[in-house]
C-alpha cells in the first residue's frame, strides 16, 4: 500500500535535527491531551500580573541596601544617584520587553522565551532556555518565601510571641535552625492557588497588587511632605562609576513581564493585549520605582538609610511609627505577587515543554474542569517548598541571576533573526529602532553577565550538563516534531539556521 502521507520538502534537512524549527502555523494550532489552558485573562489582569511580578524586594529593600553602599564588603554608596540607577536598568529592560511585545502578539502561546527560541532558532536553543528557567523561576519563587519568612518571624518577635528555633530557619542560619517551615507552607499555598483555576487566581493576585500599589503611592504621597531637598548632596558620593554598578544590581528588580508572558495562552486577546500588558507593566512600575527612590533619599541622608528596611527605618525617624507598621505589613504581603507570578511562569514554561513533546506528556494534563495543569504546579510547589525550607537564602538566589539574562539574549537575538527572515508574518505589535533597540537589550545582558560569580557559572554549567543528557535521551527522540503531524508542520518551511 502506498502511503499518502506527506514526505519532508526536498531543501528540509531531516527532522531530527537539533536545530529544527517549530512552524508558528504549529505553534498557533496546538491542543494538550485532557484540554488545552482556559483563556480568562484580560488586559488589567495581565498588567496586574506583570506588576505583581516586577515590584517586590526591589523597591522595599534593594533601593535603601544600594543607595547606602556596604563599605565592609567593597560596595560603594550610590546615594540619591540610585534613582538613576533604576532608570538605567529600566531603559535596559526596556529593550528586552519591546522584543519580548513583538513575540506576544506574534505567539500567543504559553511558553514565553522558551516557545520563542524554538520557533526561531531552533529546538536546541529553546530547550536550554526553557530548562534554564525551570531552575530560574523555581528558584526565585523559593527566594522569595525565604525573605518574606524572615519578615515574619521579625514581626512576630515584635509582639512578643517566641517560635521554636527549629522551624525558623534552613539548617546553618542560625542555632537550633533545622528548617524554614513558614517559607515551605508559602510556597504550597502559592501551588494551591495556582491549581483552583486561572480566573480565581488572577482575582487574588488584582487584590493584593491593589494593596501594594496603594502601600508605594501611600510612601510616595506621605513621604513627599518630609522631604529635605539638603539630603540629595551630594548626588552621587561614589561617582558615575556606582550609578552603574547599581544598576547591575536593581536590574533584577525591573523582569518579571517576562513570567507573565508565559501566561499568553490564558489571555482572552492575547496578541492586542499581551504587548500592551508588557509595555505597560514595566512602565507602571518604573514611574513607582522612581517615585519611591526620590521619597526615601530625600527623607533620610544616604549614610542614615537601613539598608535592609530603608522605608520603614525612614517613616520612623520622622516620627510616622503607625505608617512604618503599614509599610512594613504591605511588602510583605504584596511580595507574595512576586511568588506568584514566577510560579505561573515556571509552571506554563513546564506546560509547554511537555506538550512538544520534550518532556513527558504527563505532565501537560490539565485540569478537566479547572484548565490548568495542576499536576506540574504541584510538583513545583512542592520543589520550590523543599528549596526554601533547606536551603540558605543566599545559596537559592544565587541560580537566579544567569538564566534570565539569557533569556533576554535569546529573545532579542530572535526577534531581529525573524524580523528579516520573516518580514511577511503579521505583528499585532513592532519593536520599535530595529535592531537598535533589541541590540541595546543583548549588550547590557552580556555586560550584566560580566558580574556574575564563577559558582554561578559552575551551578550553570552543571544543570546544563543534566539538561543535556534528558534532551539526548528523551526529548529529541519524543518531541512532537518527530511525529507524523510533527514532520508534515516541519516540511512546510526550511528547518536549521541559516
Amino acid at each position: 500500500m502506498t502511503s499518502t502521507k506527506p514526505g519532508p520538502a526536498p531543501s528540509a534537512r531531516p527532522s531530527t535535527s537539533v536545530f529544527r524549527r517549530k512552524p508558528i502555523d504549529l505553534v498557533t494550532d496546538e491542543s494538550s491531551e485532557g484540554g488545552g489552558l482556559q483563556r480568562v485573562l484580560g488586559l488589567w489582569q495581565l498588567t496586574a500580573i506583570g506588576v505583581g511580578g516586577i515590584i517586590g524586594a526591589g523597591i522595599f529593600s534593594l533601593a535603601g541596601s544600594v543607595a547606602h553602599g556596604d563599605e565592609a564588603n567593597g560596595i560603594p554608596a550610590v546615594g540619591p544617584a540610585v534613582l538613576l540607577s533604576f532608570i538605567l536598568a529600566g531603559i535596559a529592560s526596556a529593550a528586552a520587553a519591546f522584543s519580548y511585545a513583538e513575540f506576544a502578539g506574534m505567539v500567543p502561546k504559553a511558553g514565553s522565551a522558551y516557545t520563542y527560541g524554538y520557533v526561531v532558532l531552533g529546538e536546541i536553543v529553546g530547550w536550554f532556555i526553557g530548562w534554564d528557567l525551570l531552575l530560574e523561576y523555581t528558584a526565585i519563587v523559593a527566594v522569595v518565601a525565604i525573605g518574606i519568612s524572615g519578615y515574619f518571624n521579625f514581626l512576630v518577635q515584635q509582639f512578643g510571641l517566641d517560635m521554636p528555633a527549629w522551624m525558623m530557619g534552613a539548617p546553618g542560619t542560625g542555632e537550633g535552625h533545622r528548617v524554614d517551615l513558614f517559607a515551605m507552607i508559602l510556597c504550597l499555598l502559592i501551588a494551591f492557588l495556582l491549581t483552583r483555576g486561572m480566573k480565581a487566581a488572577a482575582k487574588f493576585e488584582m487584590v493584593v497588587v491593589a494593596l501594594k500599589v496603594a502601600v508605594v503611592l501611600l510612601v510616595i504621597i506621605v513621604g513627599a511632605f518630609f522631604v529635605d531637598s539638603s539630603n540629595y548632596v551630594p548626588f552621587a558620593p561614589s561617582g558615575m562609576g556606582s550609578v552603574m554598578t547599581g544598576a547591575a544590581t536593581v536590574f533584577f528588580a525591573v523582569f518579571g513581564y517576562d513570567a507573565m508572558s508565559t501566561a499568553a495562552e490564558e489571555s482572552k486577546d492575547a496578541q492586542r493585549h499581551m504587548p500592551k500588558a508588557i509595555i505597560y507593566s514595566l512602565a507602571i512600575s518604573m514611574v513607582l520605582y522612581v517615585g519611591a527612590c526620590l521619597v526615601l533619599t530625600g527623607m533620610q541622608h544616604y549614610t542614615d538609610i537601613n539598608p535592609t528596611s530603608g522605608f520603614s527605618t525612614a517613616f520612623a525617624s520622622v516620627g510616622l511609627g503607625g505608617v512604618a507598621s503599614v509599610i512594613a505589613v504591605g511588602g510583605i504581603i504584596g511580595v507574595l505577587t512576586v511568588m506568584f507570578t514566577f510560579m505561573l511562569g515556571v509552571t506554563r514554561v513546564w506546560f509547554s515543554m511537555s506538550r512538544d513533546g520534550l518532556l513527558p506528556k504527563w505532565f501537560s494534563k490539565t485540569h478537566p474542569v479547572r484548565r490548568v495543569p495542576t499536576r506540574i504546579t504541584w510538583v513545583v510547589g512542592v520543589g520550590s517548598a523543599l528549596v526554601a525550607g533547606f536551603m540558605p537564602i543566599g545559596e537559592a538566589a544565587e541560580l537566579t541571576n544567569i538564566g534570565i539574562l539569557l533569556a533576554f539574549i535569546v529573545v532579542c537575538a530572535a526577534v531581529i533573526v525573524l524580523r528579516y527572515r520573516r518580514p511577511d508574518i503579521p505583528r499585532p505589535f513592532k519593536c520599535p529602532a530595529m535592531p537598535v533597540i533589541p541590540l541595546v537589550g543583548i549588550a547590557f545582558s552580556i555586560w550584566l553577565i560580566s558580574f556574575l560569580q564563577p559558582e554561578t557559572w559552575l551551578r550553570f554549567v552543571g544543570w546544563f550538563a543534566v539538561g543535556l543528557v534528558v534532551y539526548l535521551a528523551y526529548g529529541r527522540r519524543k518531541s512532537v516534531l518527530n511525529t507524523a503531524r510533527g514532520e508534515t508542520a516541519v516540511s512546510t518551511e526550511d528547518v536549521g539556521p541559516h
